[in-house]
């Protein structure tokens, strides 16, 4: 549900990115509506009861949310495609981001729930992929990959490498209805999850404590 990207400096340099505060922290602080956004932005515009199909939700639930989310400003109805019988809603940005410790740090709560939301996330779609892995076309079998690797760095270095692995997904097209008009064939989404996680062999003191660094984009949210 989401795509990781920093700004500024990010690998994608979108205009279209949401940089969370207090309010937005606290109204993304569920499940439902981390995943709600996601499919927003994946797929475009939906209804209430299609989302909660998804979702395997009921329909009054799906909605509440995006009431909620509408209040918070991620999401809008699309006048456009709703009716009298159906309200459709959309995404007002592709990007969420949270990167003030700051905030983290006064709303610790909110942001273990945000955080354990997007991570839960990421999970099902790593399993999603799993799942469908024997149907694929065989040219994409190859292309699946599940790897770690054991480092040992600063938190300089960590920093660093951050840093460049964004700046390599950077280089390549991004998954939008403009680029999706014009890849070349047999492009299809790829999903790219990158996980820096540390692993402490003595925990920091606590005032030495800084909250987490993180950004998403659907699939963020």
């Amino acid at each position: 549900m989401t795509d990781a990207v920093e700004r500024p400096g990010g690998p994608n340099g979108e205009e279209d990115s949401v940089v969370l505060d207090a309010k937005g922290l606290r109204a993304l602080a569920h499940p439902v509506r981390v995943q709600l956004v996601g499919l927003l932005r994946k797929y475009g515009p939906s209804t209430a009861t299609r989302l909660a199909e998804r979702l395997g939700v009921n329909s009054g639930t799906a909605s509440y949310h995006l009431r909620q989310l509408g209040a918070a400003g991620f999401v809008e109805e699309d006048t456009e495609r709703g009716n009298a019988r159906e309200r459709w809603w959309r995404s007002i940005h592709q990007m969420t981001e949270l990167n003030d410790r700051e905030l983290a740090d006064r709303e610790p709560e909110a942001a273990l729930t945000y955080l354990q939301s997007v991570a839960a996330t990421y999970t099902l779609r790593t399993q999603q992929t799993l799942n469908e892995l024997q149907t694929m076309p065989r040219a994409w079998h190859s292309t699946f990959d599940m790897s770690d690797w054991a480092l040992r760095l600063t938190p300089e270095e960590a920093v660093a490498l951050r840093q460049e692995l964004r700046a390599v997904i950077a280089r390549y097209r991004k998954d939008t209805p403009e680029a999706a008009a014009s890849a070349p064939k047999g492009s299809e989404r790829v999903g790219v999850i990158t996980h820096i996680l540390p692993e402490l062999d003595t925990p920091a003191p606590p005032e030495g404590h800084t909250g987490p660094e993180t950004a998403t984009g659907t699939e963020a949210p």
